[in-house]
């Protein structure tokens, strides 16, 4: 087995067991840790909040704001958007593990107060040779997981916007392939939907300097369980997020924005889930703020923008999760440019911490594609007192001497 098949396939049998329900316990001897099905939800899809340490609640709003707060698009800046994004993924172990990302929206009503937006996000594990746990080849397959979401949104006010998105999941990591004698395996499907508010308040002063503060509030991935097998099911990644953005108008050229977001699954540990392994989605809500220091159960994101003649950006921001919850912990930074319609994001992570638990999105670089407009109006031929359209101008007579 070359060394492709057999770190992947050792990837996906750690993936699988946390998303199972294989028992796990820490160095210390406790579940204390909360892991779910289809982490893959979870994954920043765009670079420009990858950019700013996965920070994307308040910032202000573009083509990929369903994914971070569906409750800010009626406020994005163009009428109509489309964007897309490519994530290689682990790439220093395995070269064909990828995330891809499209998603767009379109406003309507008076005003433009209100907006539909969809998405669609496909994870690809690659092609993999599986074994079991003696290393006997048990069959070749491809793993892959995808999302179809769906949003509305609309202003309340001139400041205030809230959604709501509903998402359509499929996981087939496991199709067709036996870890267990007697267990049978089966892709998993489930439903869920986002709901998110969004404020928003500038304050205009002179010299074509502002303020501007950004709020949001989002949870996302309210759902049902998952199941990959006729023994259990298991909760996908409901997560509670709270944002803030803080935006600065120097001049006519310049401007810059500092964001912080603070997320915390709404799934209980490992310890509790195995004491009521039945709990239902209200119940996991609720016992997921049980538990140990719950300060180390939220994850951290900072992030700043800044740009030039709104054409370029540079941005960069760092991500924390502590020790006991996963620790994950990387820098990130970025650039854009943007060009009439069209704009070009990147980012890139730079992985910190102990170095024993990596973050999977390590030293990987996201691209994303953006193109957004408003809607032509092509303007009527004159007419006629009649109502017939005039006659095309004559020729103006050529130059004297020419």
């Amino acid at each position: 087995m070359t060394k492709h098949f057999s770190i992947a396939g050792l990837f996906l049998t750690t993936l699988l067991m946390s998303n199972t329900g294989y028992t796990q316990t820490s160095l210390d001897g406790t579940k204390n840790f909360t892991t779910t099905a289809v982490p893959f939800l979870r994954i920043s899809p765009d670079a420009r909040s990858g950019a700013m340490g996965d920070a994307g609640i308040a910032i202000d709003g573009d083509e990929n704001s369903q994914y971070w707060n569906v409750g800010k698009m009626p406020f994005n800046e163009k009428k109509y958007g489309i964007a897309a994004t490519y994530t290689p993924w682990l790439k220093d172990l395995v070269p064909d593990i990828f995330l891809a990302y499209i998603s767009g929206y379109g406003k309507f009503g008076e005003d433009d107060n209100q907006t539909i937006s969809a998405s669609m996000r496909y994870f690809s594990l690659g092609t993999i040779n599986y074994t079991d746990i003696t290393g006997a080849p048990t069959g070749t397959g491809s793993p892959r997981e995808y999302s179809f979401d769906l949003g509305y949104a609309r202003k309340l006010s001139e400041n205030l916007g809230l959604g709501v998105t509903g998402r359509y999941i499929h996981s087939a990591i496991v199709s067709n392939v036996s870890y267990q004698p007697g267990v049978d395996y089966h892709p998993g499907n489930a439903v869920s939907a986002d709901l998110g508010l969004f404020y928003t308040k500038t304050k205009e002063m002179e010299d074509a300097k502002n303020r501007k503060l950004n709020l949001g509030v989002v949870i996302s991935n309210l759902g049902s369980k998952i199941s990959y097998n006729n023994t259990r099911k298991d909760f996908i990644p409901m997560n509670l997020g709270l944002g803030a953005a803080y935006t600065t108008q120097f001049d006519e050229y310049n401007k810059i924005t500092f964001a912080l977001d603070v997320n915390k699954l709404l799934v209980p540990p490992q310890a509790i889930l195995t004491a009521d392994s039945n709990a239902s989605i209200i119940t996991a809500m609720t016992k997921s703020f049980q538990g140990g220091d719950q300060l180390k159960k939220l994850d951290i994101s900072l992030g700043a923008e800044f740009w030039y003649q709104n054409q370029f950006a540079v941005r960069a921001g760092y991500f924390y999760e502590d020790k006991s919850n996963g620790d994950r912990q990387y820098i990130t930074a970025g650039v854009g440019i943007k060009y009439n319609t069209f704009a070009l994001n990147c980012s890139y992570i730079i992985p910190q911490g102990s170095g024993i638990t990596r973050n999977p999105l390590s030293n990987t670089l996201r691209f994303t594609l953006y193109y957004s407009f408003d809607k032509f109006e092509t303007p009527a031929p004159e007419s006629t007192p009649s109502g017939e359209p005039a006659p095309a101008p004559a020729p103006a007579p050529p130059a004297e001497g020419k």
